[in-house]
């Protein structure tokens, strides 16, 4: 094979991947005309690649008039995708950002039940910090990465109730915060768990837009003061919505205030 017909390949799949992306949960079954609205194809080109990769299972036809939507080779695809996908591997850049330009401790948490477990930490480098360490749990009523997580969970008055019960959360404080987390877009707390202690944390999704944890920067109130808490809260958001478009989540569920 001579280097135009390799050139000529490598677009070919270029163009195919165009046409697979142009499909969204918006827009999950789309005309030939409407496709070409959405990449930069003559007309005879999209029909030669939309029909490769019908052979090949990635697009199936629908309909009449003819539509498009994908195949089963894509869902395959997805299987493996998430079913070999490491949560700490996929996290791990995110959280190395936020801890070169915040040089605090960065902790990923993750629901279990009632509780929140530690999965990943990065402990800040200054002599005044503050650190848990993997594999440190807390009721999930506590602090800010669990109120993060609460905030967006799928919870009733009833379930909160059953998840504060035997602390000295009170319920009707816990759903303020809750609402005025999800207003925000990211929680705060001030010496609640450790005395002294300043943290932000901001949920993350999975592909399915469910809440799969939190993310958050633990501090000195002394350097935490209301200022950097919001260019750290600021962080955090851009930081979430990259880590939960590793998750394959493709929406918008956190914005900064």
């Amino acid at each position: 094979m001579n280097t135009v017909e390799k050139n000529e390949n490598v677009r070919a799949v270029g163009r195919a991947l165009d046409i697979l992306l142009a499909f969204s949960e918006d827009d999950p079954e789309l005309s030939a005309g409407e496709l070409l609205k959405r990449v930069d194809l003559s007309r005879p080109t999209l029909y030669r690649l939309i029909y490769t990769l019908e052979e090949s299972g990635f697009l199936v036809s629908v309909g009449e008039p003819q539509r498009f939507r994908l195949g089963p080779a894509v869902a395959r695809l997805a299987h493996v995708w998430t079913a070999t996908l490491d949560l700490k591997t996929v996290a791990e850049p995110v959280l190395r950002r936020i801890w070169d330009t915040t040089q605090e401790t960065v902790a990923l948490f993750v629901p279990r039940g009632n509780m929140r477990l530690c999965v990943a930490e990065l402990p800040s480098p200054q002599p005044l910090n503050f650190k848990r360490g993997v594999g440190y749990t807390e009721r999930i009523v506590r602090g800010a990465t669990g109120r993060a997580i609460l905030a967006y969970s799928e919870t009733d008055a009833e379930v909160l109730r059953s998840y504060a019960q035997g602390t000295s959360v009170n319920l009707k404080d816990l759903e303020a915060e809750l609402a005025a987390t999800r207003k925000r877009g990211y929680s705060t707390s001030h010496s609640e768990l450790i005395s002294g202690a300043v943290a932000i944390a901001v949920p993350f999704f999975d592909r399915n837009g469910q809440v799969a944890g939190s993310m958050g920067v633990f501090g000195p109130e002394v350097r935490l003061d209301s200022a950097r808490q919001k260019q750290v809260a600021n962080l955090l958001l851009e930081e979430s919505v990259r880590l939960s478009e590793s998750l394959g989540f493709g929406g918008v569920r956190a914005a900064a205030r």
